[in-house]
């Protein structure tokens, strides 16, 4: 199934594309879905893509309507969380098996099994990037960390798991399997709502000033452990054990941490407008889905 394998990328953003890019370069029969001008500048252009300095661009097949027939062997749906339940409402009547949801989830994996069942193959990506002036500059990480992260729901290594970790090989991008991606996006859901959400006040970038500013990171500090002990008194196991040494680590260590953070590239380029306004959202939506969460499991969300 491999060489033949057919692939659907539900979603044109910084994800999508670079995947896309990666699954195209692997010799693999790629479409990428988009609508309004992200579908008309894909006909036109293809992927535009940054490599090394030099913009270069690859054909890539896009529709922006799937029929329910469409039948591909995985279908990535790449969209940002509030987003998902629309994409996968798109998705359910589609006769395609197997659905890997590369997106946050801090509300647990419940409704997306609802919307299509045993299709669901939950995931997280492991690159980032952005895209300027119609761009991908996408960032990959080393080979010797873990990329994206993906496991069956019953945690079980399945066929289709197997056959998803052989695309990531052929594509030389790293990946992880793991036992409990509910767990996993619920506590990585919690970090990004400290992390991201950081960066905006009031639905306003923060100025890059305060934003590497002492107290920034401190803030920080203090939301993400309250969330890592409210979902661990939800019964959540935290994924990776990195964050019980995180709860257990002394403040001011944390603090010096997301000061380094704070002035990597990467929150650079969470800072462009663009992109800012789009993760704001999903904070937004995050942070409420994970609220309701910790109230469906007893635990006292007044002073969160």
């Amino acid at each position: 199934m491999i060489a033949k394998s057919r692939i659907l990328i539900f979603g044109a953003g910084v994800i999508g594309s670079a995947y896309a890019t990666k699954f195209i370069e692997a010799g693999f029969d790629v479409t990428l879905f988009a609508r309004s001008n992200k579908f008309i500048a894909l006909k036109e252009k293809g992927i535009q893509y940054n490599e090394k300095g030099e913009t270069k661009s690859l054909k890539v097949n896009v529709i922006n309507t799937l029929e329910h027939d469409d039948v591909y062997d995985f279908i990535f749906v790449t969209v940002r969380y509030e987003q998902s339940e629309a994409a996968l409402l798109t998705l359910k009547d589609n006769k395609s098996k197997n659905i890997v949801t590369m997106m946050n989830n801090s509300g647990g994996l419940s409704l997306w099994q609802r919307i299509i069942g045993d299709k669901l193959l939950p995931a997280f990506p492991g690159i980032g990037g952005q895209i300027k002036d119609g761009v991908l500059y996408a960032r990959f990480p080393p080979k010797a960390l873990a990329g994206a992260v993906f496991g069956e729901v019953n945690s079980s290594v399945t066929e289709r798991i197997k056959s998803l970790s052989q695309l990531f090989e052929a594509a030389n991008l790293p990946y992880k399997i793991k036992n409990n991606m509910n767990d996993y996006l619920i506590t990585h859901s919690a970090s990004d709502i400290a992390m991201v959400g950081a960066l905006h006040h009031e639905n306003k970038i923060v100025d890059e000033k305060t934003i590497r500013s002492r107290k920034t990171a401190h803030g920080i500090t203090v939301t993400l452990k309250k969330y890592l002990n409210a979902i661990q008194k939800a019964g959540v196991t935290l994924e990776p054990s990195l964050y019980k040494v995180i709860l257990k680590c002394p403040s001011f260590i944390l603090d010096f941490f997301f000061m380094i953070w704070l002035r990597t590239r990467m929150v650079k380029d969470m800072l462009v407008p663009e992109f800012a306004n789009s993760a704001n959202n999903e904070v937004l939506k995050l942070n409420k889905d994970l609220l309701h969460f910790l109230k469906r499991n007893n635990v006292n969300t007044d002073k969160l």
